[in-house]
């Protein structure tokens, strides 16, 4: 029976366009993270805890898919202070808003062999589309992307009261992302 159910998945992805090469994220070798001016200082963190849902080929970029859910509240960096504040009401509001979530909506490659992703990221509920270019390096049944997107946290909510000026914080922020992932 179980070789039944494998036969018919594969026909099915093999009669239909839209089954691009799933991917699973090796969390032990990933990293999501940020950087942002702090009183003209870097101030760097990453999040723990985050899950990514990941159909891509490079063959077929029409059917690539990746979703991404953050739990904000796992958010660290070296200064826990900094931390509670950025998880609190006037920061990511993880008590109302526990999760940001990452949705692309068209991938394209670029003529040195990058890729940008087209895609809608949501903090404290408000939507926004963004841009997120990034690199593969593939390696038999897996693959290393890094990419990194400069994002404005005000555009999100992120920073209010005493904290929607530009200093001591920055507007500007950059994401940063590198995974590793296996072919499933």
């Amino acid at each position: 029976m179980k070789a039944v159910a494998v036969a018919a998945a594969l026909f099915t992805c093999a009669a239909t366009p839209a089954c691009a090469a799933h991917w699973v994220v090796d969390a032990a070798k990933s990293e999501l993270g940020f950087r942002v001016a702090w009183s003209n200082e870097p101030f760097v963190a990453v999040f723990h805890s985050w899950k990514a849902d990941i159909d891509f080929d490079p063959a077929d970029l029409s059917h690539a898919h990746v979703s991404v859910t953050v739990d904000l509240a796992s958010e660290a960096s070296d200064s826990p202070d900094n931390d509670d504040g950025l998880k609190g009401a006037y920061g990511f509001a993880v008590s109302q808003f526990p999760t940001a979530r990452f949705e692309t909506t068209d991938f394209k490659r670029q003529r040195d062999g990058s890729y940008v992703a087209d895609a809608k990221l949501t903090i404290r509920g408000m939507t926004r589309s963004i841009r997120l270019p990034f690199k593969l390096t593939f390696s038999g049944n897996s693959v290393h992307m890094t990419g990194t997107t400069l994002l404005d946290r005000t555009s999100f909510g992120v920073g209010q009261g005493e904290w929607a000026a530009p200093a001591p914080v920055a507007h500007a922020v950059t994401v940063t992302v590198d995974l590793t992932a296996t072919k499933s």
